[in-house]
């Protein structure tokens, strides 16, 4: 089960990478504060970046930068942290940023960030001769620190900012989806029973399959099984309650005679897959009936296991277009 996303969403990358830009516009998407590091430290000491490195060294900035983090994390609030460049270079920084929240590294090439910075004579990194080379040196010294301290990684190139945050936000919405997979009676005796029908892989390597798509996708997949149909009812119905945003269901055979089931789903007004291990429309005259497929919005029949993946990925984007 994937664990659920953390309180702030931390902006990283190189400079020019748009991480401001980005931050505004997710922090009105998500309707949080937004706080950019290098702005803050600014307002404390009363002087710019630049001004701080002139007269204190860059050694001093790192400083500054560690004790606002700090901070932050001792202030225990939720929001969007747009961090300076080179603030994940300090490891105490990478681990405290782990503790603050989930990190997105906005990824952009040397051309783009040359593109971007042609005209900015505020960074005082660049400043000098062969800015260029500058930037492509230090690019490549920090995106491996950059790709280590990062939850995940956007591509930045050739985007506009209102379209990077509205694609980190539909990440965050995914990330934080709750879904159920229910599997009826003689699910769990995959491995045993009917062999030529349902394979050889037992049932916990089918839970094992889901966990680890759980995993990949950063949502929260639950599976409950019961061979009695009351059981399976009572799991459909308490779903309308505890925040399940699509079900997945393998009703066994039930599925060809159990109206009681197919009135619970149809009343959970969430996305609905059917699934079916082997394909029941080619199977014996009364599998080919299927009393809950009314109430559901999918149905994967004959792919062996691999359909509750498809399952899954039909679900995750179906919650997400709600």
């Amino acid at each position: 089960m994937a664990a659920e996303m953390k309180k702030n969403i931390i902006l990283i990358g190189f400079m020019g990478c748009g991480k401001t830009s980005v931050g505004a516009c997710l922090s009105q998407k998500l309707n949080v504060p937004l706080t950019d590091t290098d702005k803050e430290i600014e307002y404390r000491n009363g002087l710019t970046v630049s001004e701080i490195f002139d007269r204190y060294g860059e050694e001093a900035f790192r400083q500054m930068e560690t004790d606002l983090l700090q901070g932050l994390l001792q202030e225990n609030k939720g929001g969007i942290l747009s961090a300076g460049g080179g603030l994940p270079l300090r490891e105490e920084n990478r681990r405290l940023l782990k503790q603050l929240g989930t990190a997105v590294y906005i990824k952009v090439s040397v051309k783009t960030v040359c593109r971007r910075l042609k005209k900015d004579t505020t960074r005082p990194l660049l400043q000098g001769e062969s800015p260029d080379r500058r930037v492509e040196e230090l690019l490549n010294k920090r995106a491996p620190v950059y790709e280590a301290a990062a939850d995940w990684v956007i591509d930045g190139n050739d985007k506009s900012p209102e379209e990077i945050a509205e694609e980190i936000a539909e990440e965050i919405r995914r990330r934080k989806m709750k879904l159920l997979v229910i599997n009826g009676p003689n699910i769990n005796f995959l491995g045993i029973r009917e062999k030529s029908v349902y394979g050889t892989e037992d049932y916990d390597y089918l839970l094992q399959k889901i966990a680890k798509k759980g995993e990949e996708t950063g949502c929260e997949i639950e599976v409950f099984q019961s061979n009695h149909e009351g059981a399976l009812i009572d799991r459909i119905q308490d779903s309308y309650f505890d925040g399940t945003q699509a079900i997945i269901i393998n009703p066994g055979a039930y599925t060809h005679y159990s109206y009681a089931i197919r009135d619970a789903l149809a009343s959970v007004t969430v996305p609905k897959a059917e699934v079916h291990i082997s394909d029941i429309m080619n199977r014996e005259d009364f599998r080919k009936i299927s009393v809950t497929a009314p109430a559901c919005d999918k149905q994967i029949y004959g792919h062996g296991l691999e359909g509750y993946i498809e399952a899954i990925n039909y679900c995750l984007e179906a919650a997400g277009d709600k």
